[in-house]
């Protein structure tokens, strides 16, 4: 009695769906694991540049991995996912403020006012702290009475390097964010909310990098032709 036989597939692609699944599925596994992942954004820590209170739905992102862990290519502004300093089960999405070498100039409610990032470590806080820069001159803005004060470096200090798992690269959901964060600008057309929302945003862009001093750069290319 002959053998049954099977049916040739040339191509991938030409499989069944269950078979097409059970094929893609372990390039799926490696690319999510050790390549990109998609996380969702949760809390209020990082509004309005995530997580927006006038957006409808929480929002989707695509981290990338290959870009910390192998490349070390993370630095001042990246918006990046690390474990918890207080507990590496959790983990947090912070923005880059400062590096190595750079001194900062910290809020409440972290002891000291300027702090120093020691090597192999980096400044992160969430975005909540400059939702009040547009509020009244007469109004101040202290950060101890904000509910939502984000759980960050003006808490537990610098963090290592190594706690950093992944770094933002590009919005997926809601479909009216879709794309990559770009940097804020002064806009050009001063009419409706949008302009409002960019230039708060521009203004808590500039709010955040003054309170940072980077650390001097040496040429090394003048130093050793001084030395010759």
């Amino acid at each position: 009695m002959p053998l049954p036989r099977w049916p040739r597939f040339s191509r991938p692609w030409s499989l069944p769906v269950p078979f097409r699944v059970l094929f893609w599925a372990p390039l799926g596994l490696i690319a999510t694991t050790h390549w990109y992942n998609v996380k969702v954004i949760s809390g209020p820590s990082m509004q309005p540049t995530l997580n927006p209170e006038w957006s409808l739905s929480r929002d989707y992102a695509i981290f990338d991995r290959v870009a910390v862990l192998d490349k070390q290519d993370c630095h001042r502004e990246d918006i990046i996912c690390l474990k918890s300093p207080f507990d590496p089960r959790y983990k947090l999405i912070k923005r880059i403020v400062a590096e190595e070498g750079d001194i900062v100039k910290t809020l409440p409610p972290y002891p000291v006012k300027e702090v120093t990032v020691p090597k192999g470590h980096v400044w992160v806080e969430g975005d909540y702290h400059y939702r009040s820069m547009r509020r009244r001159p007469s109004t101040p803005i202290d950060t101890r009475d904000n509910p939502y004060n984000s759980d960050d470096s003006n808490t537990f200090g610098p963090v290592p390097r190594a706690l950093i798992e992944s770094k933002l690269v590009f919005l997926v959901w809601p479909p009216s964010r879709f794309g990559s964060l770009q940097k804020p600008e002064v806009p050009i057309s001063r009419a409706g909310p949008g302009f409002r929302r960019a230039m708060a945003a521009f203004e808590r862009d500039a709010a955040r990098q003054a309170r940072v001093t980077l650390r001097p750069v040496i040429d090394l290319s003048k130093k050793s032709s001084t030395g010759a």
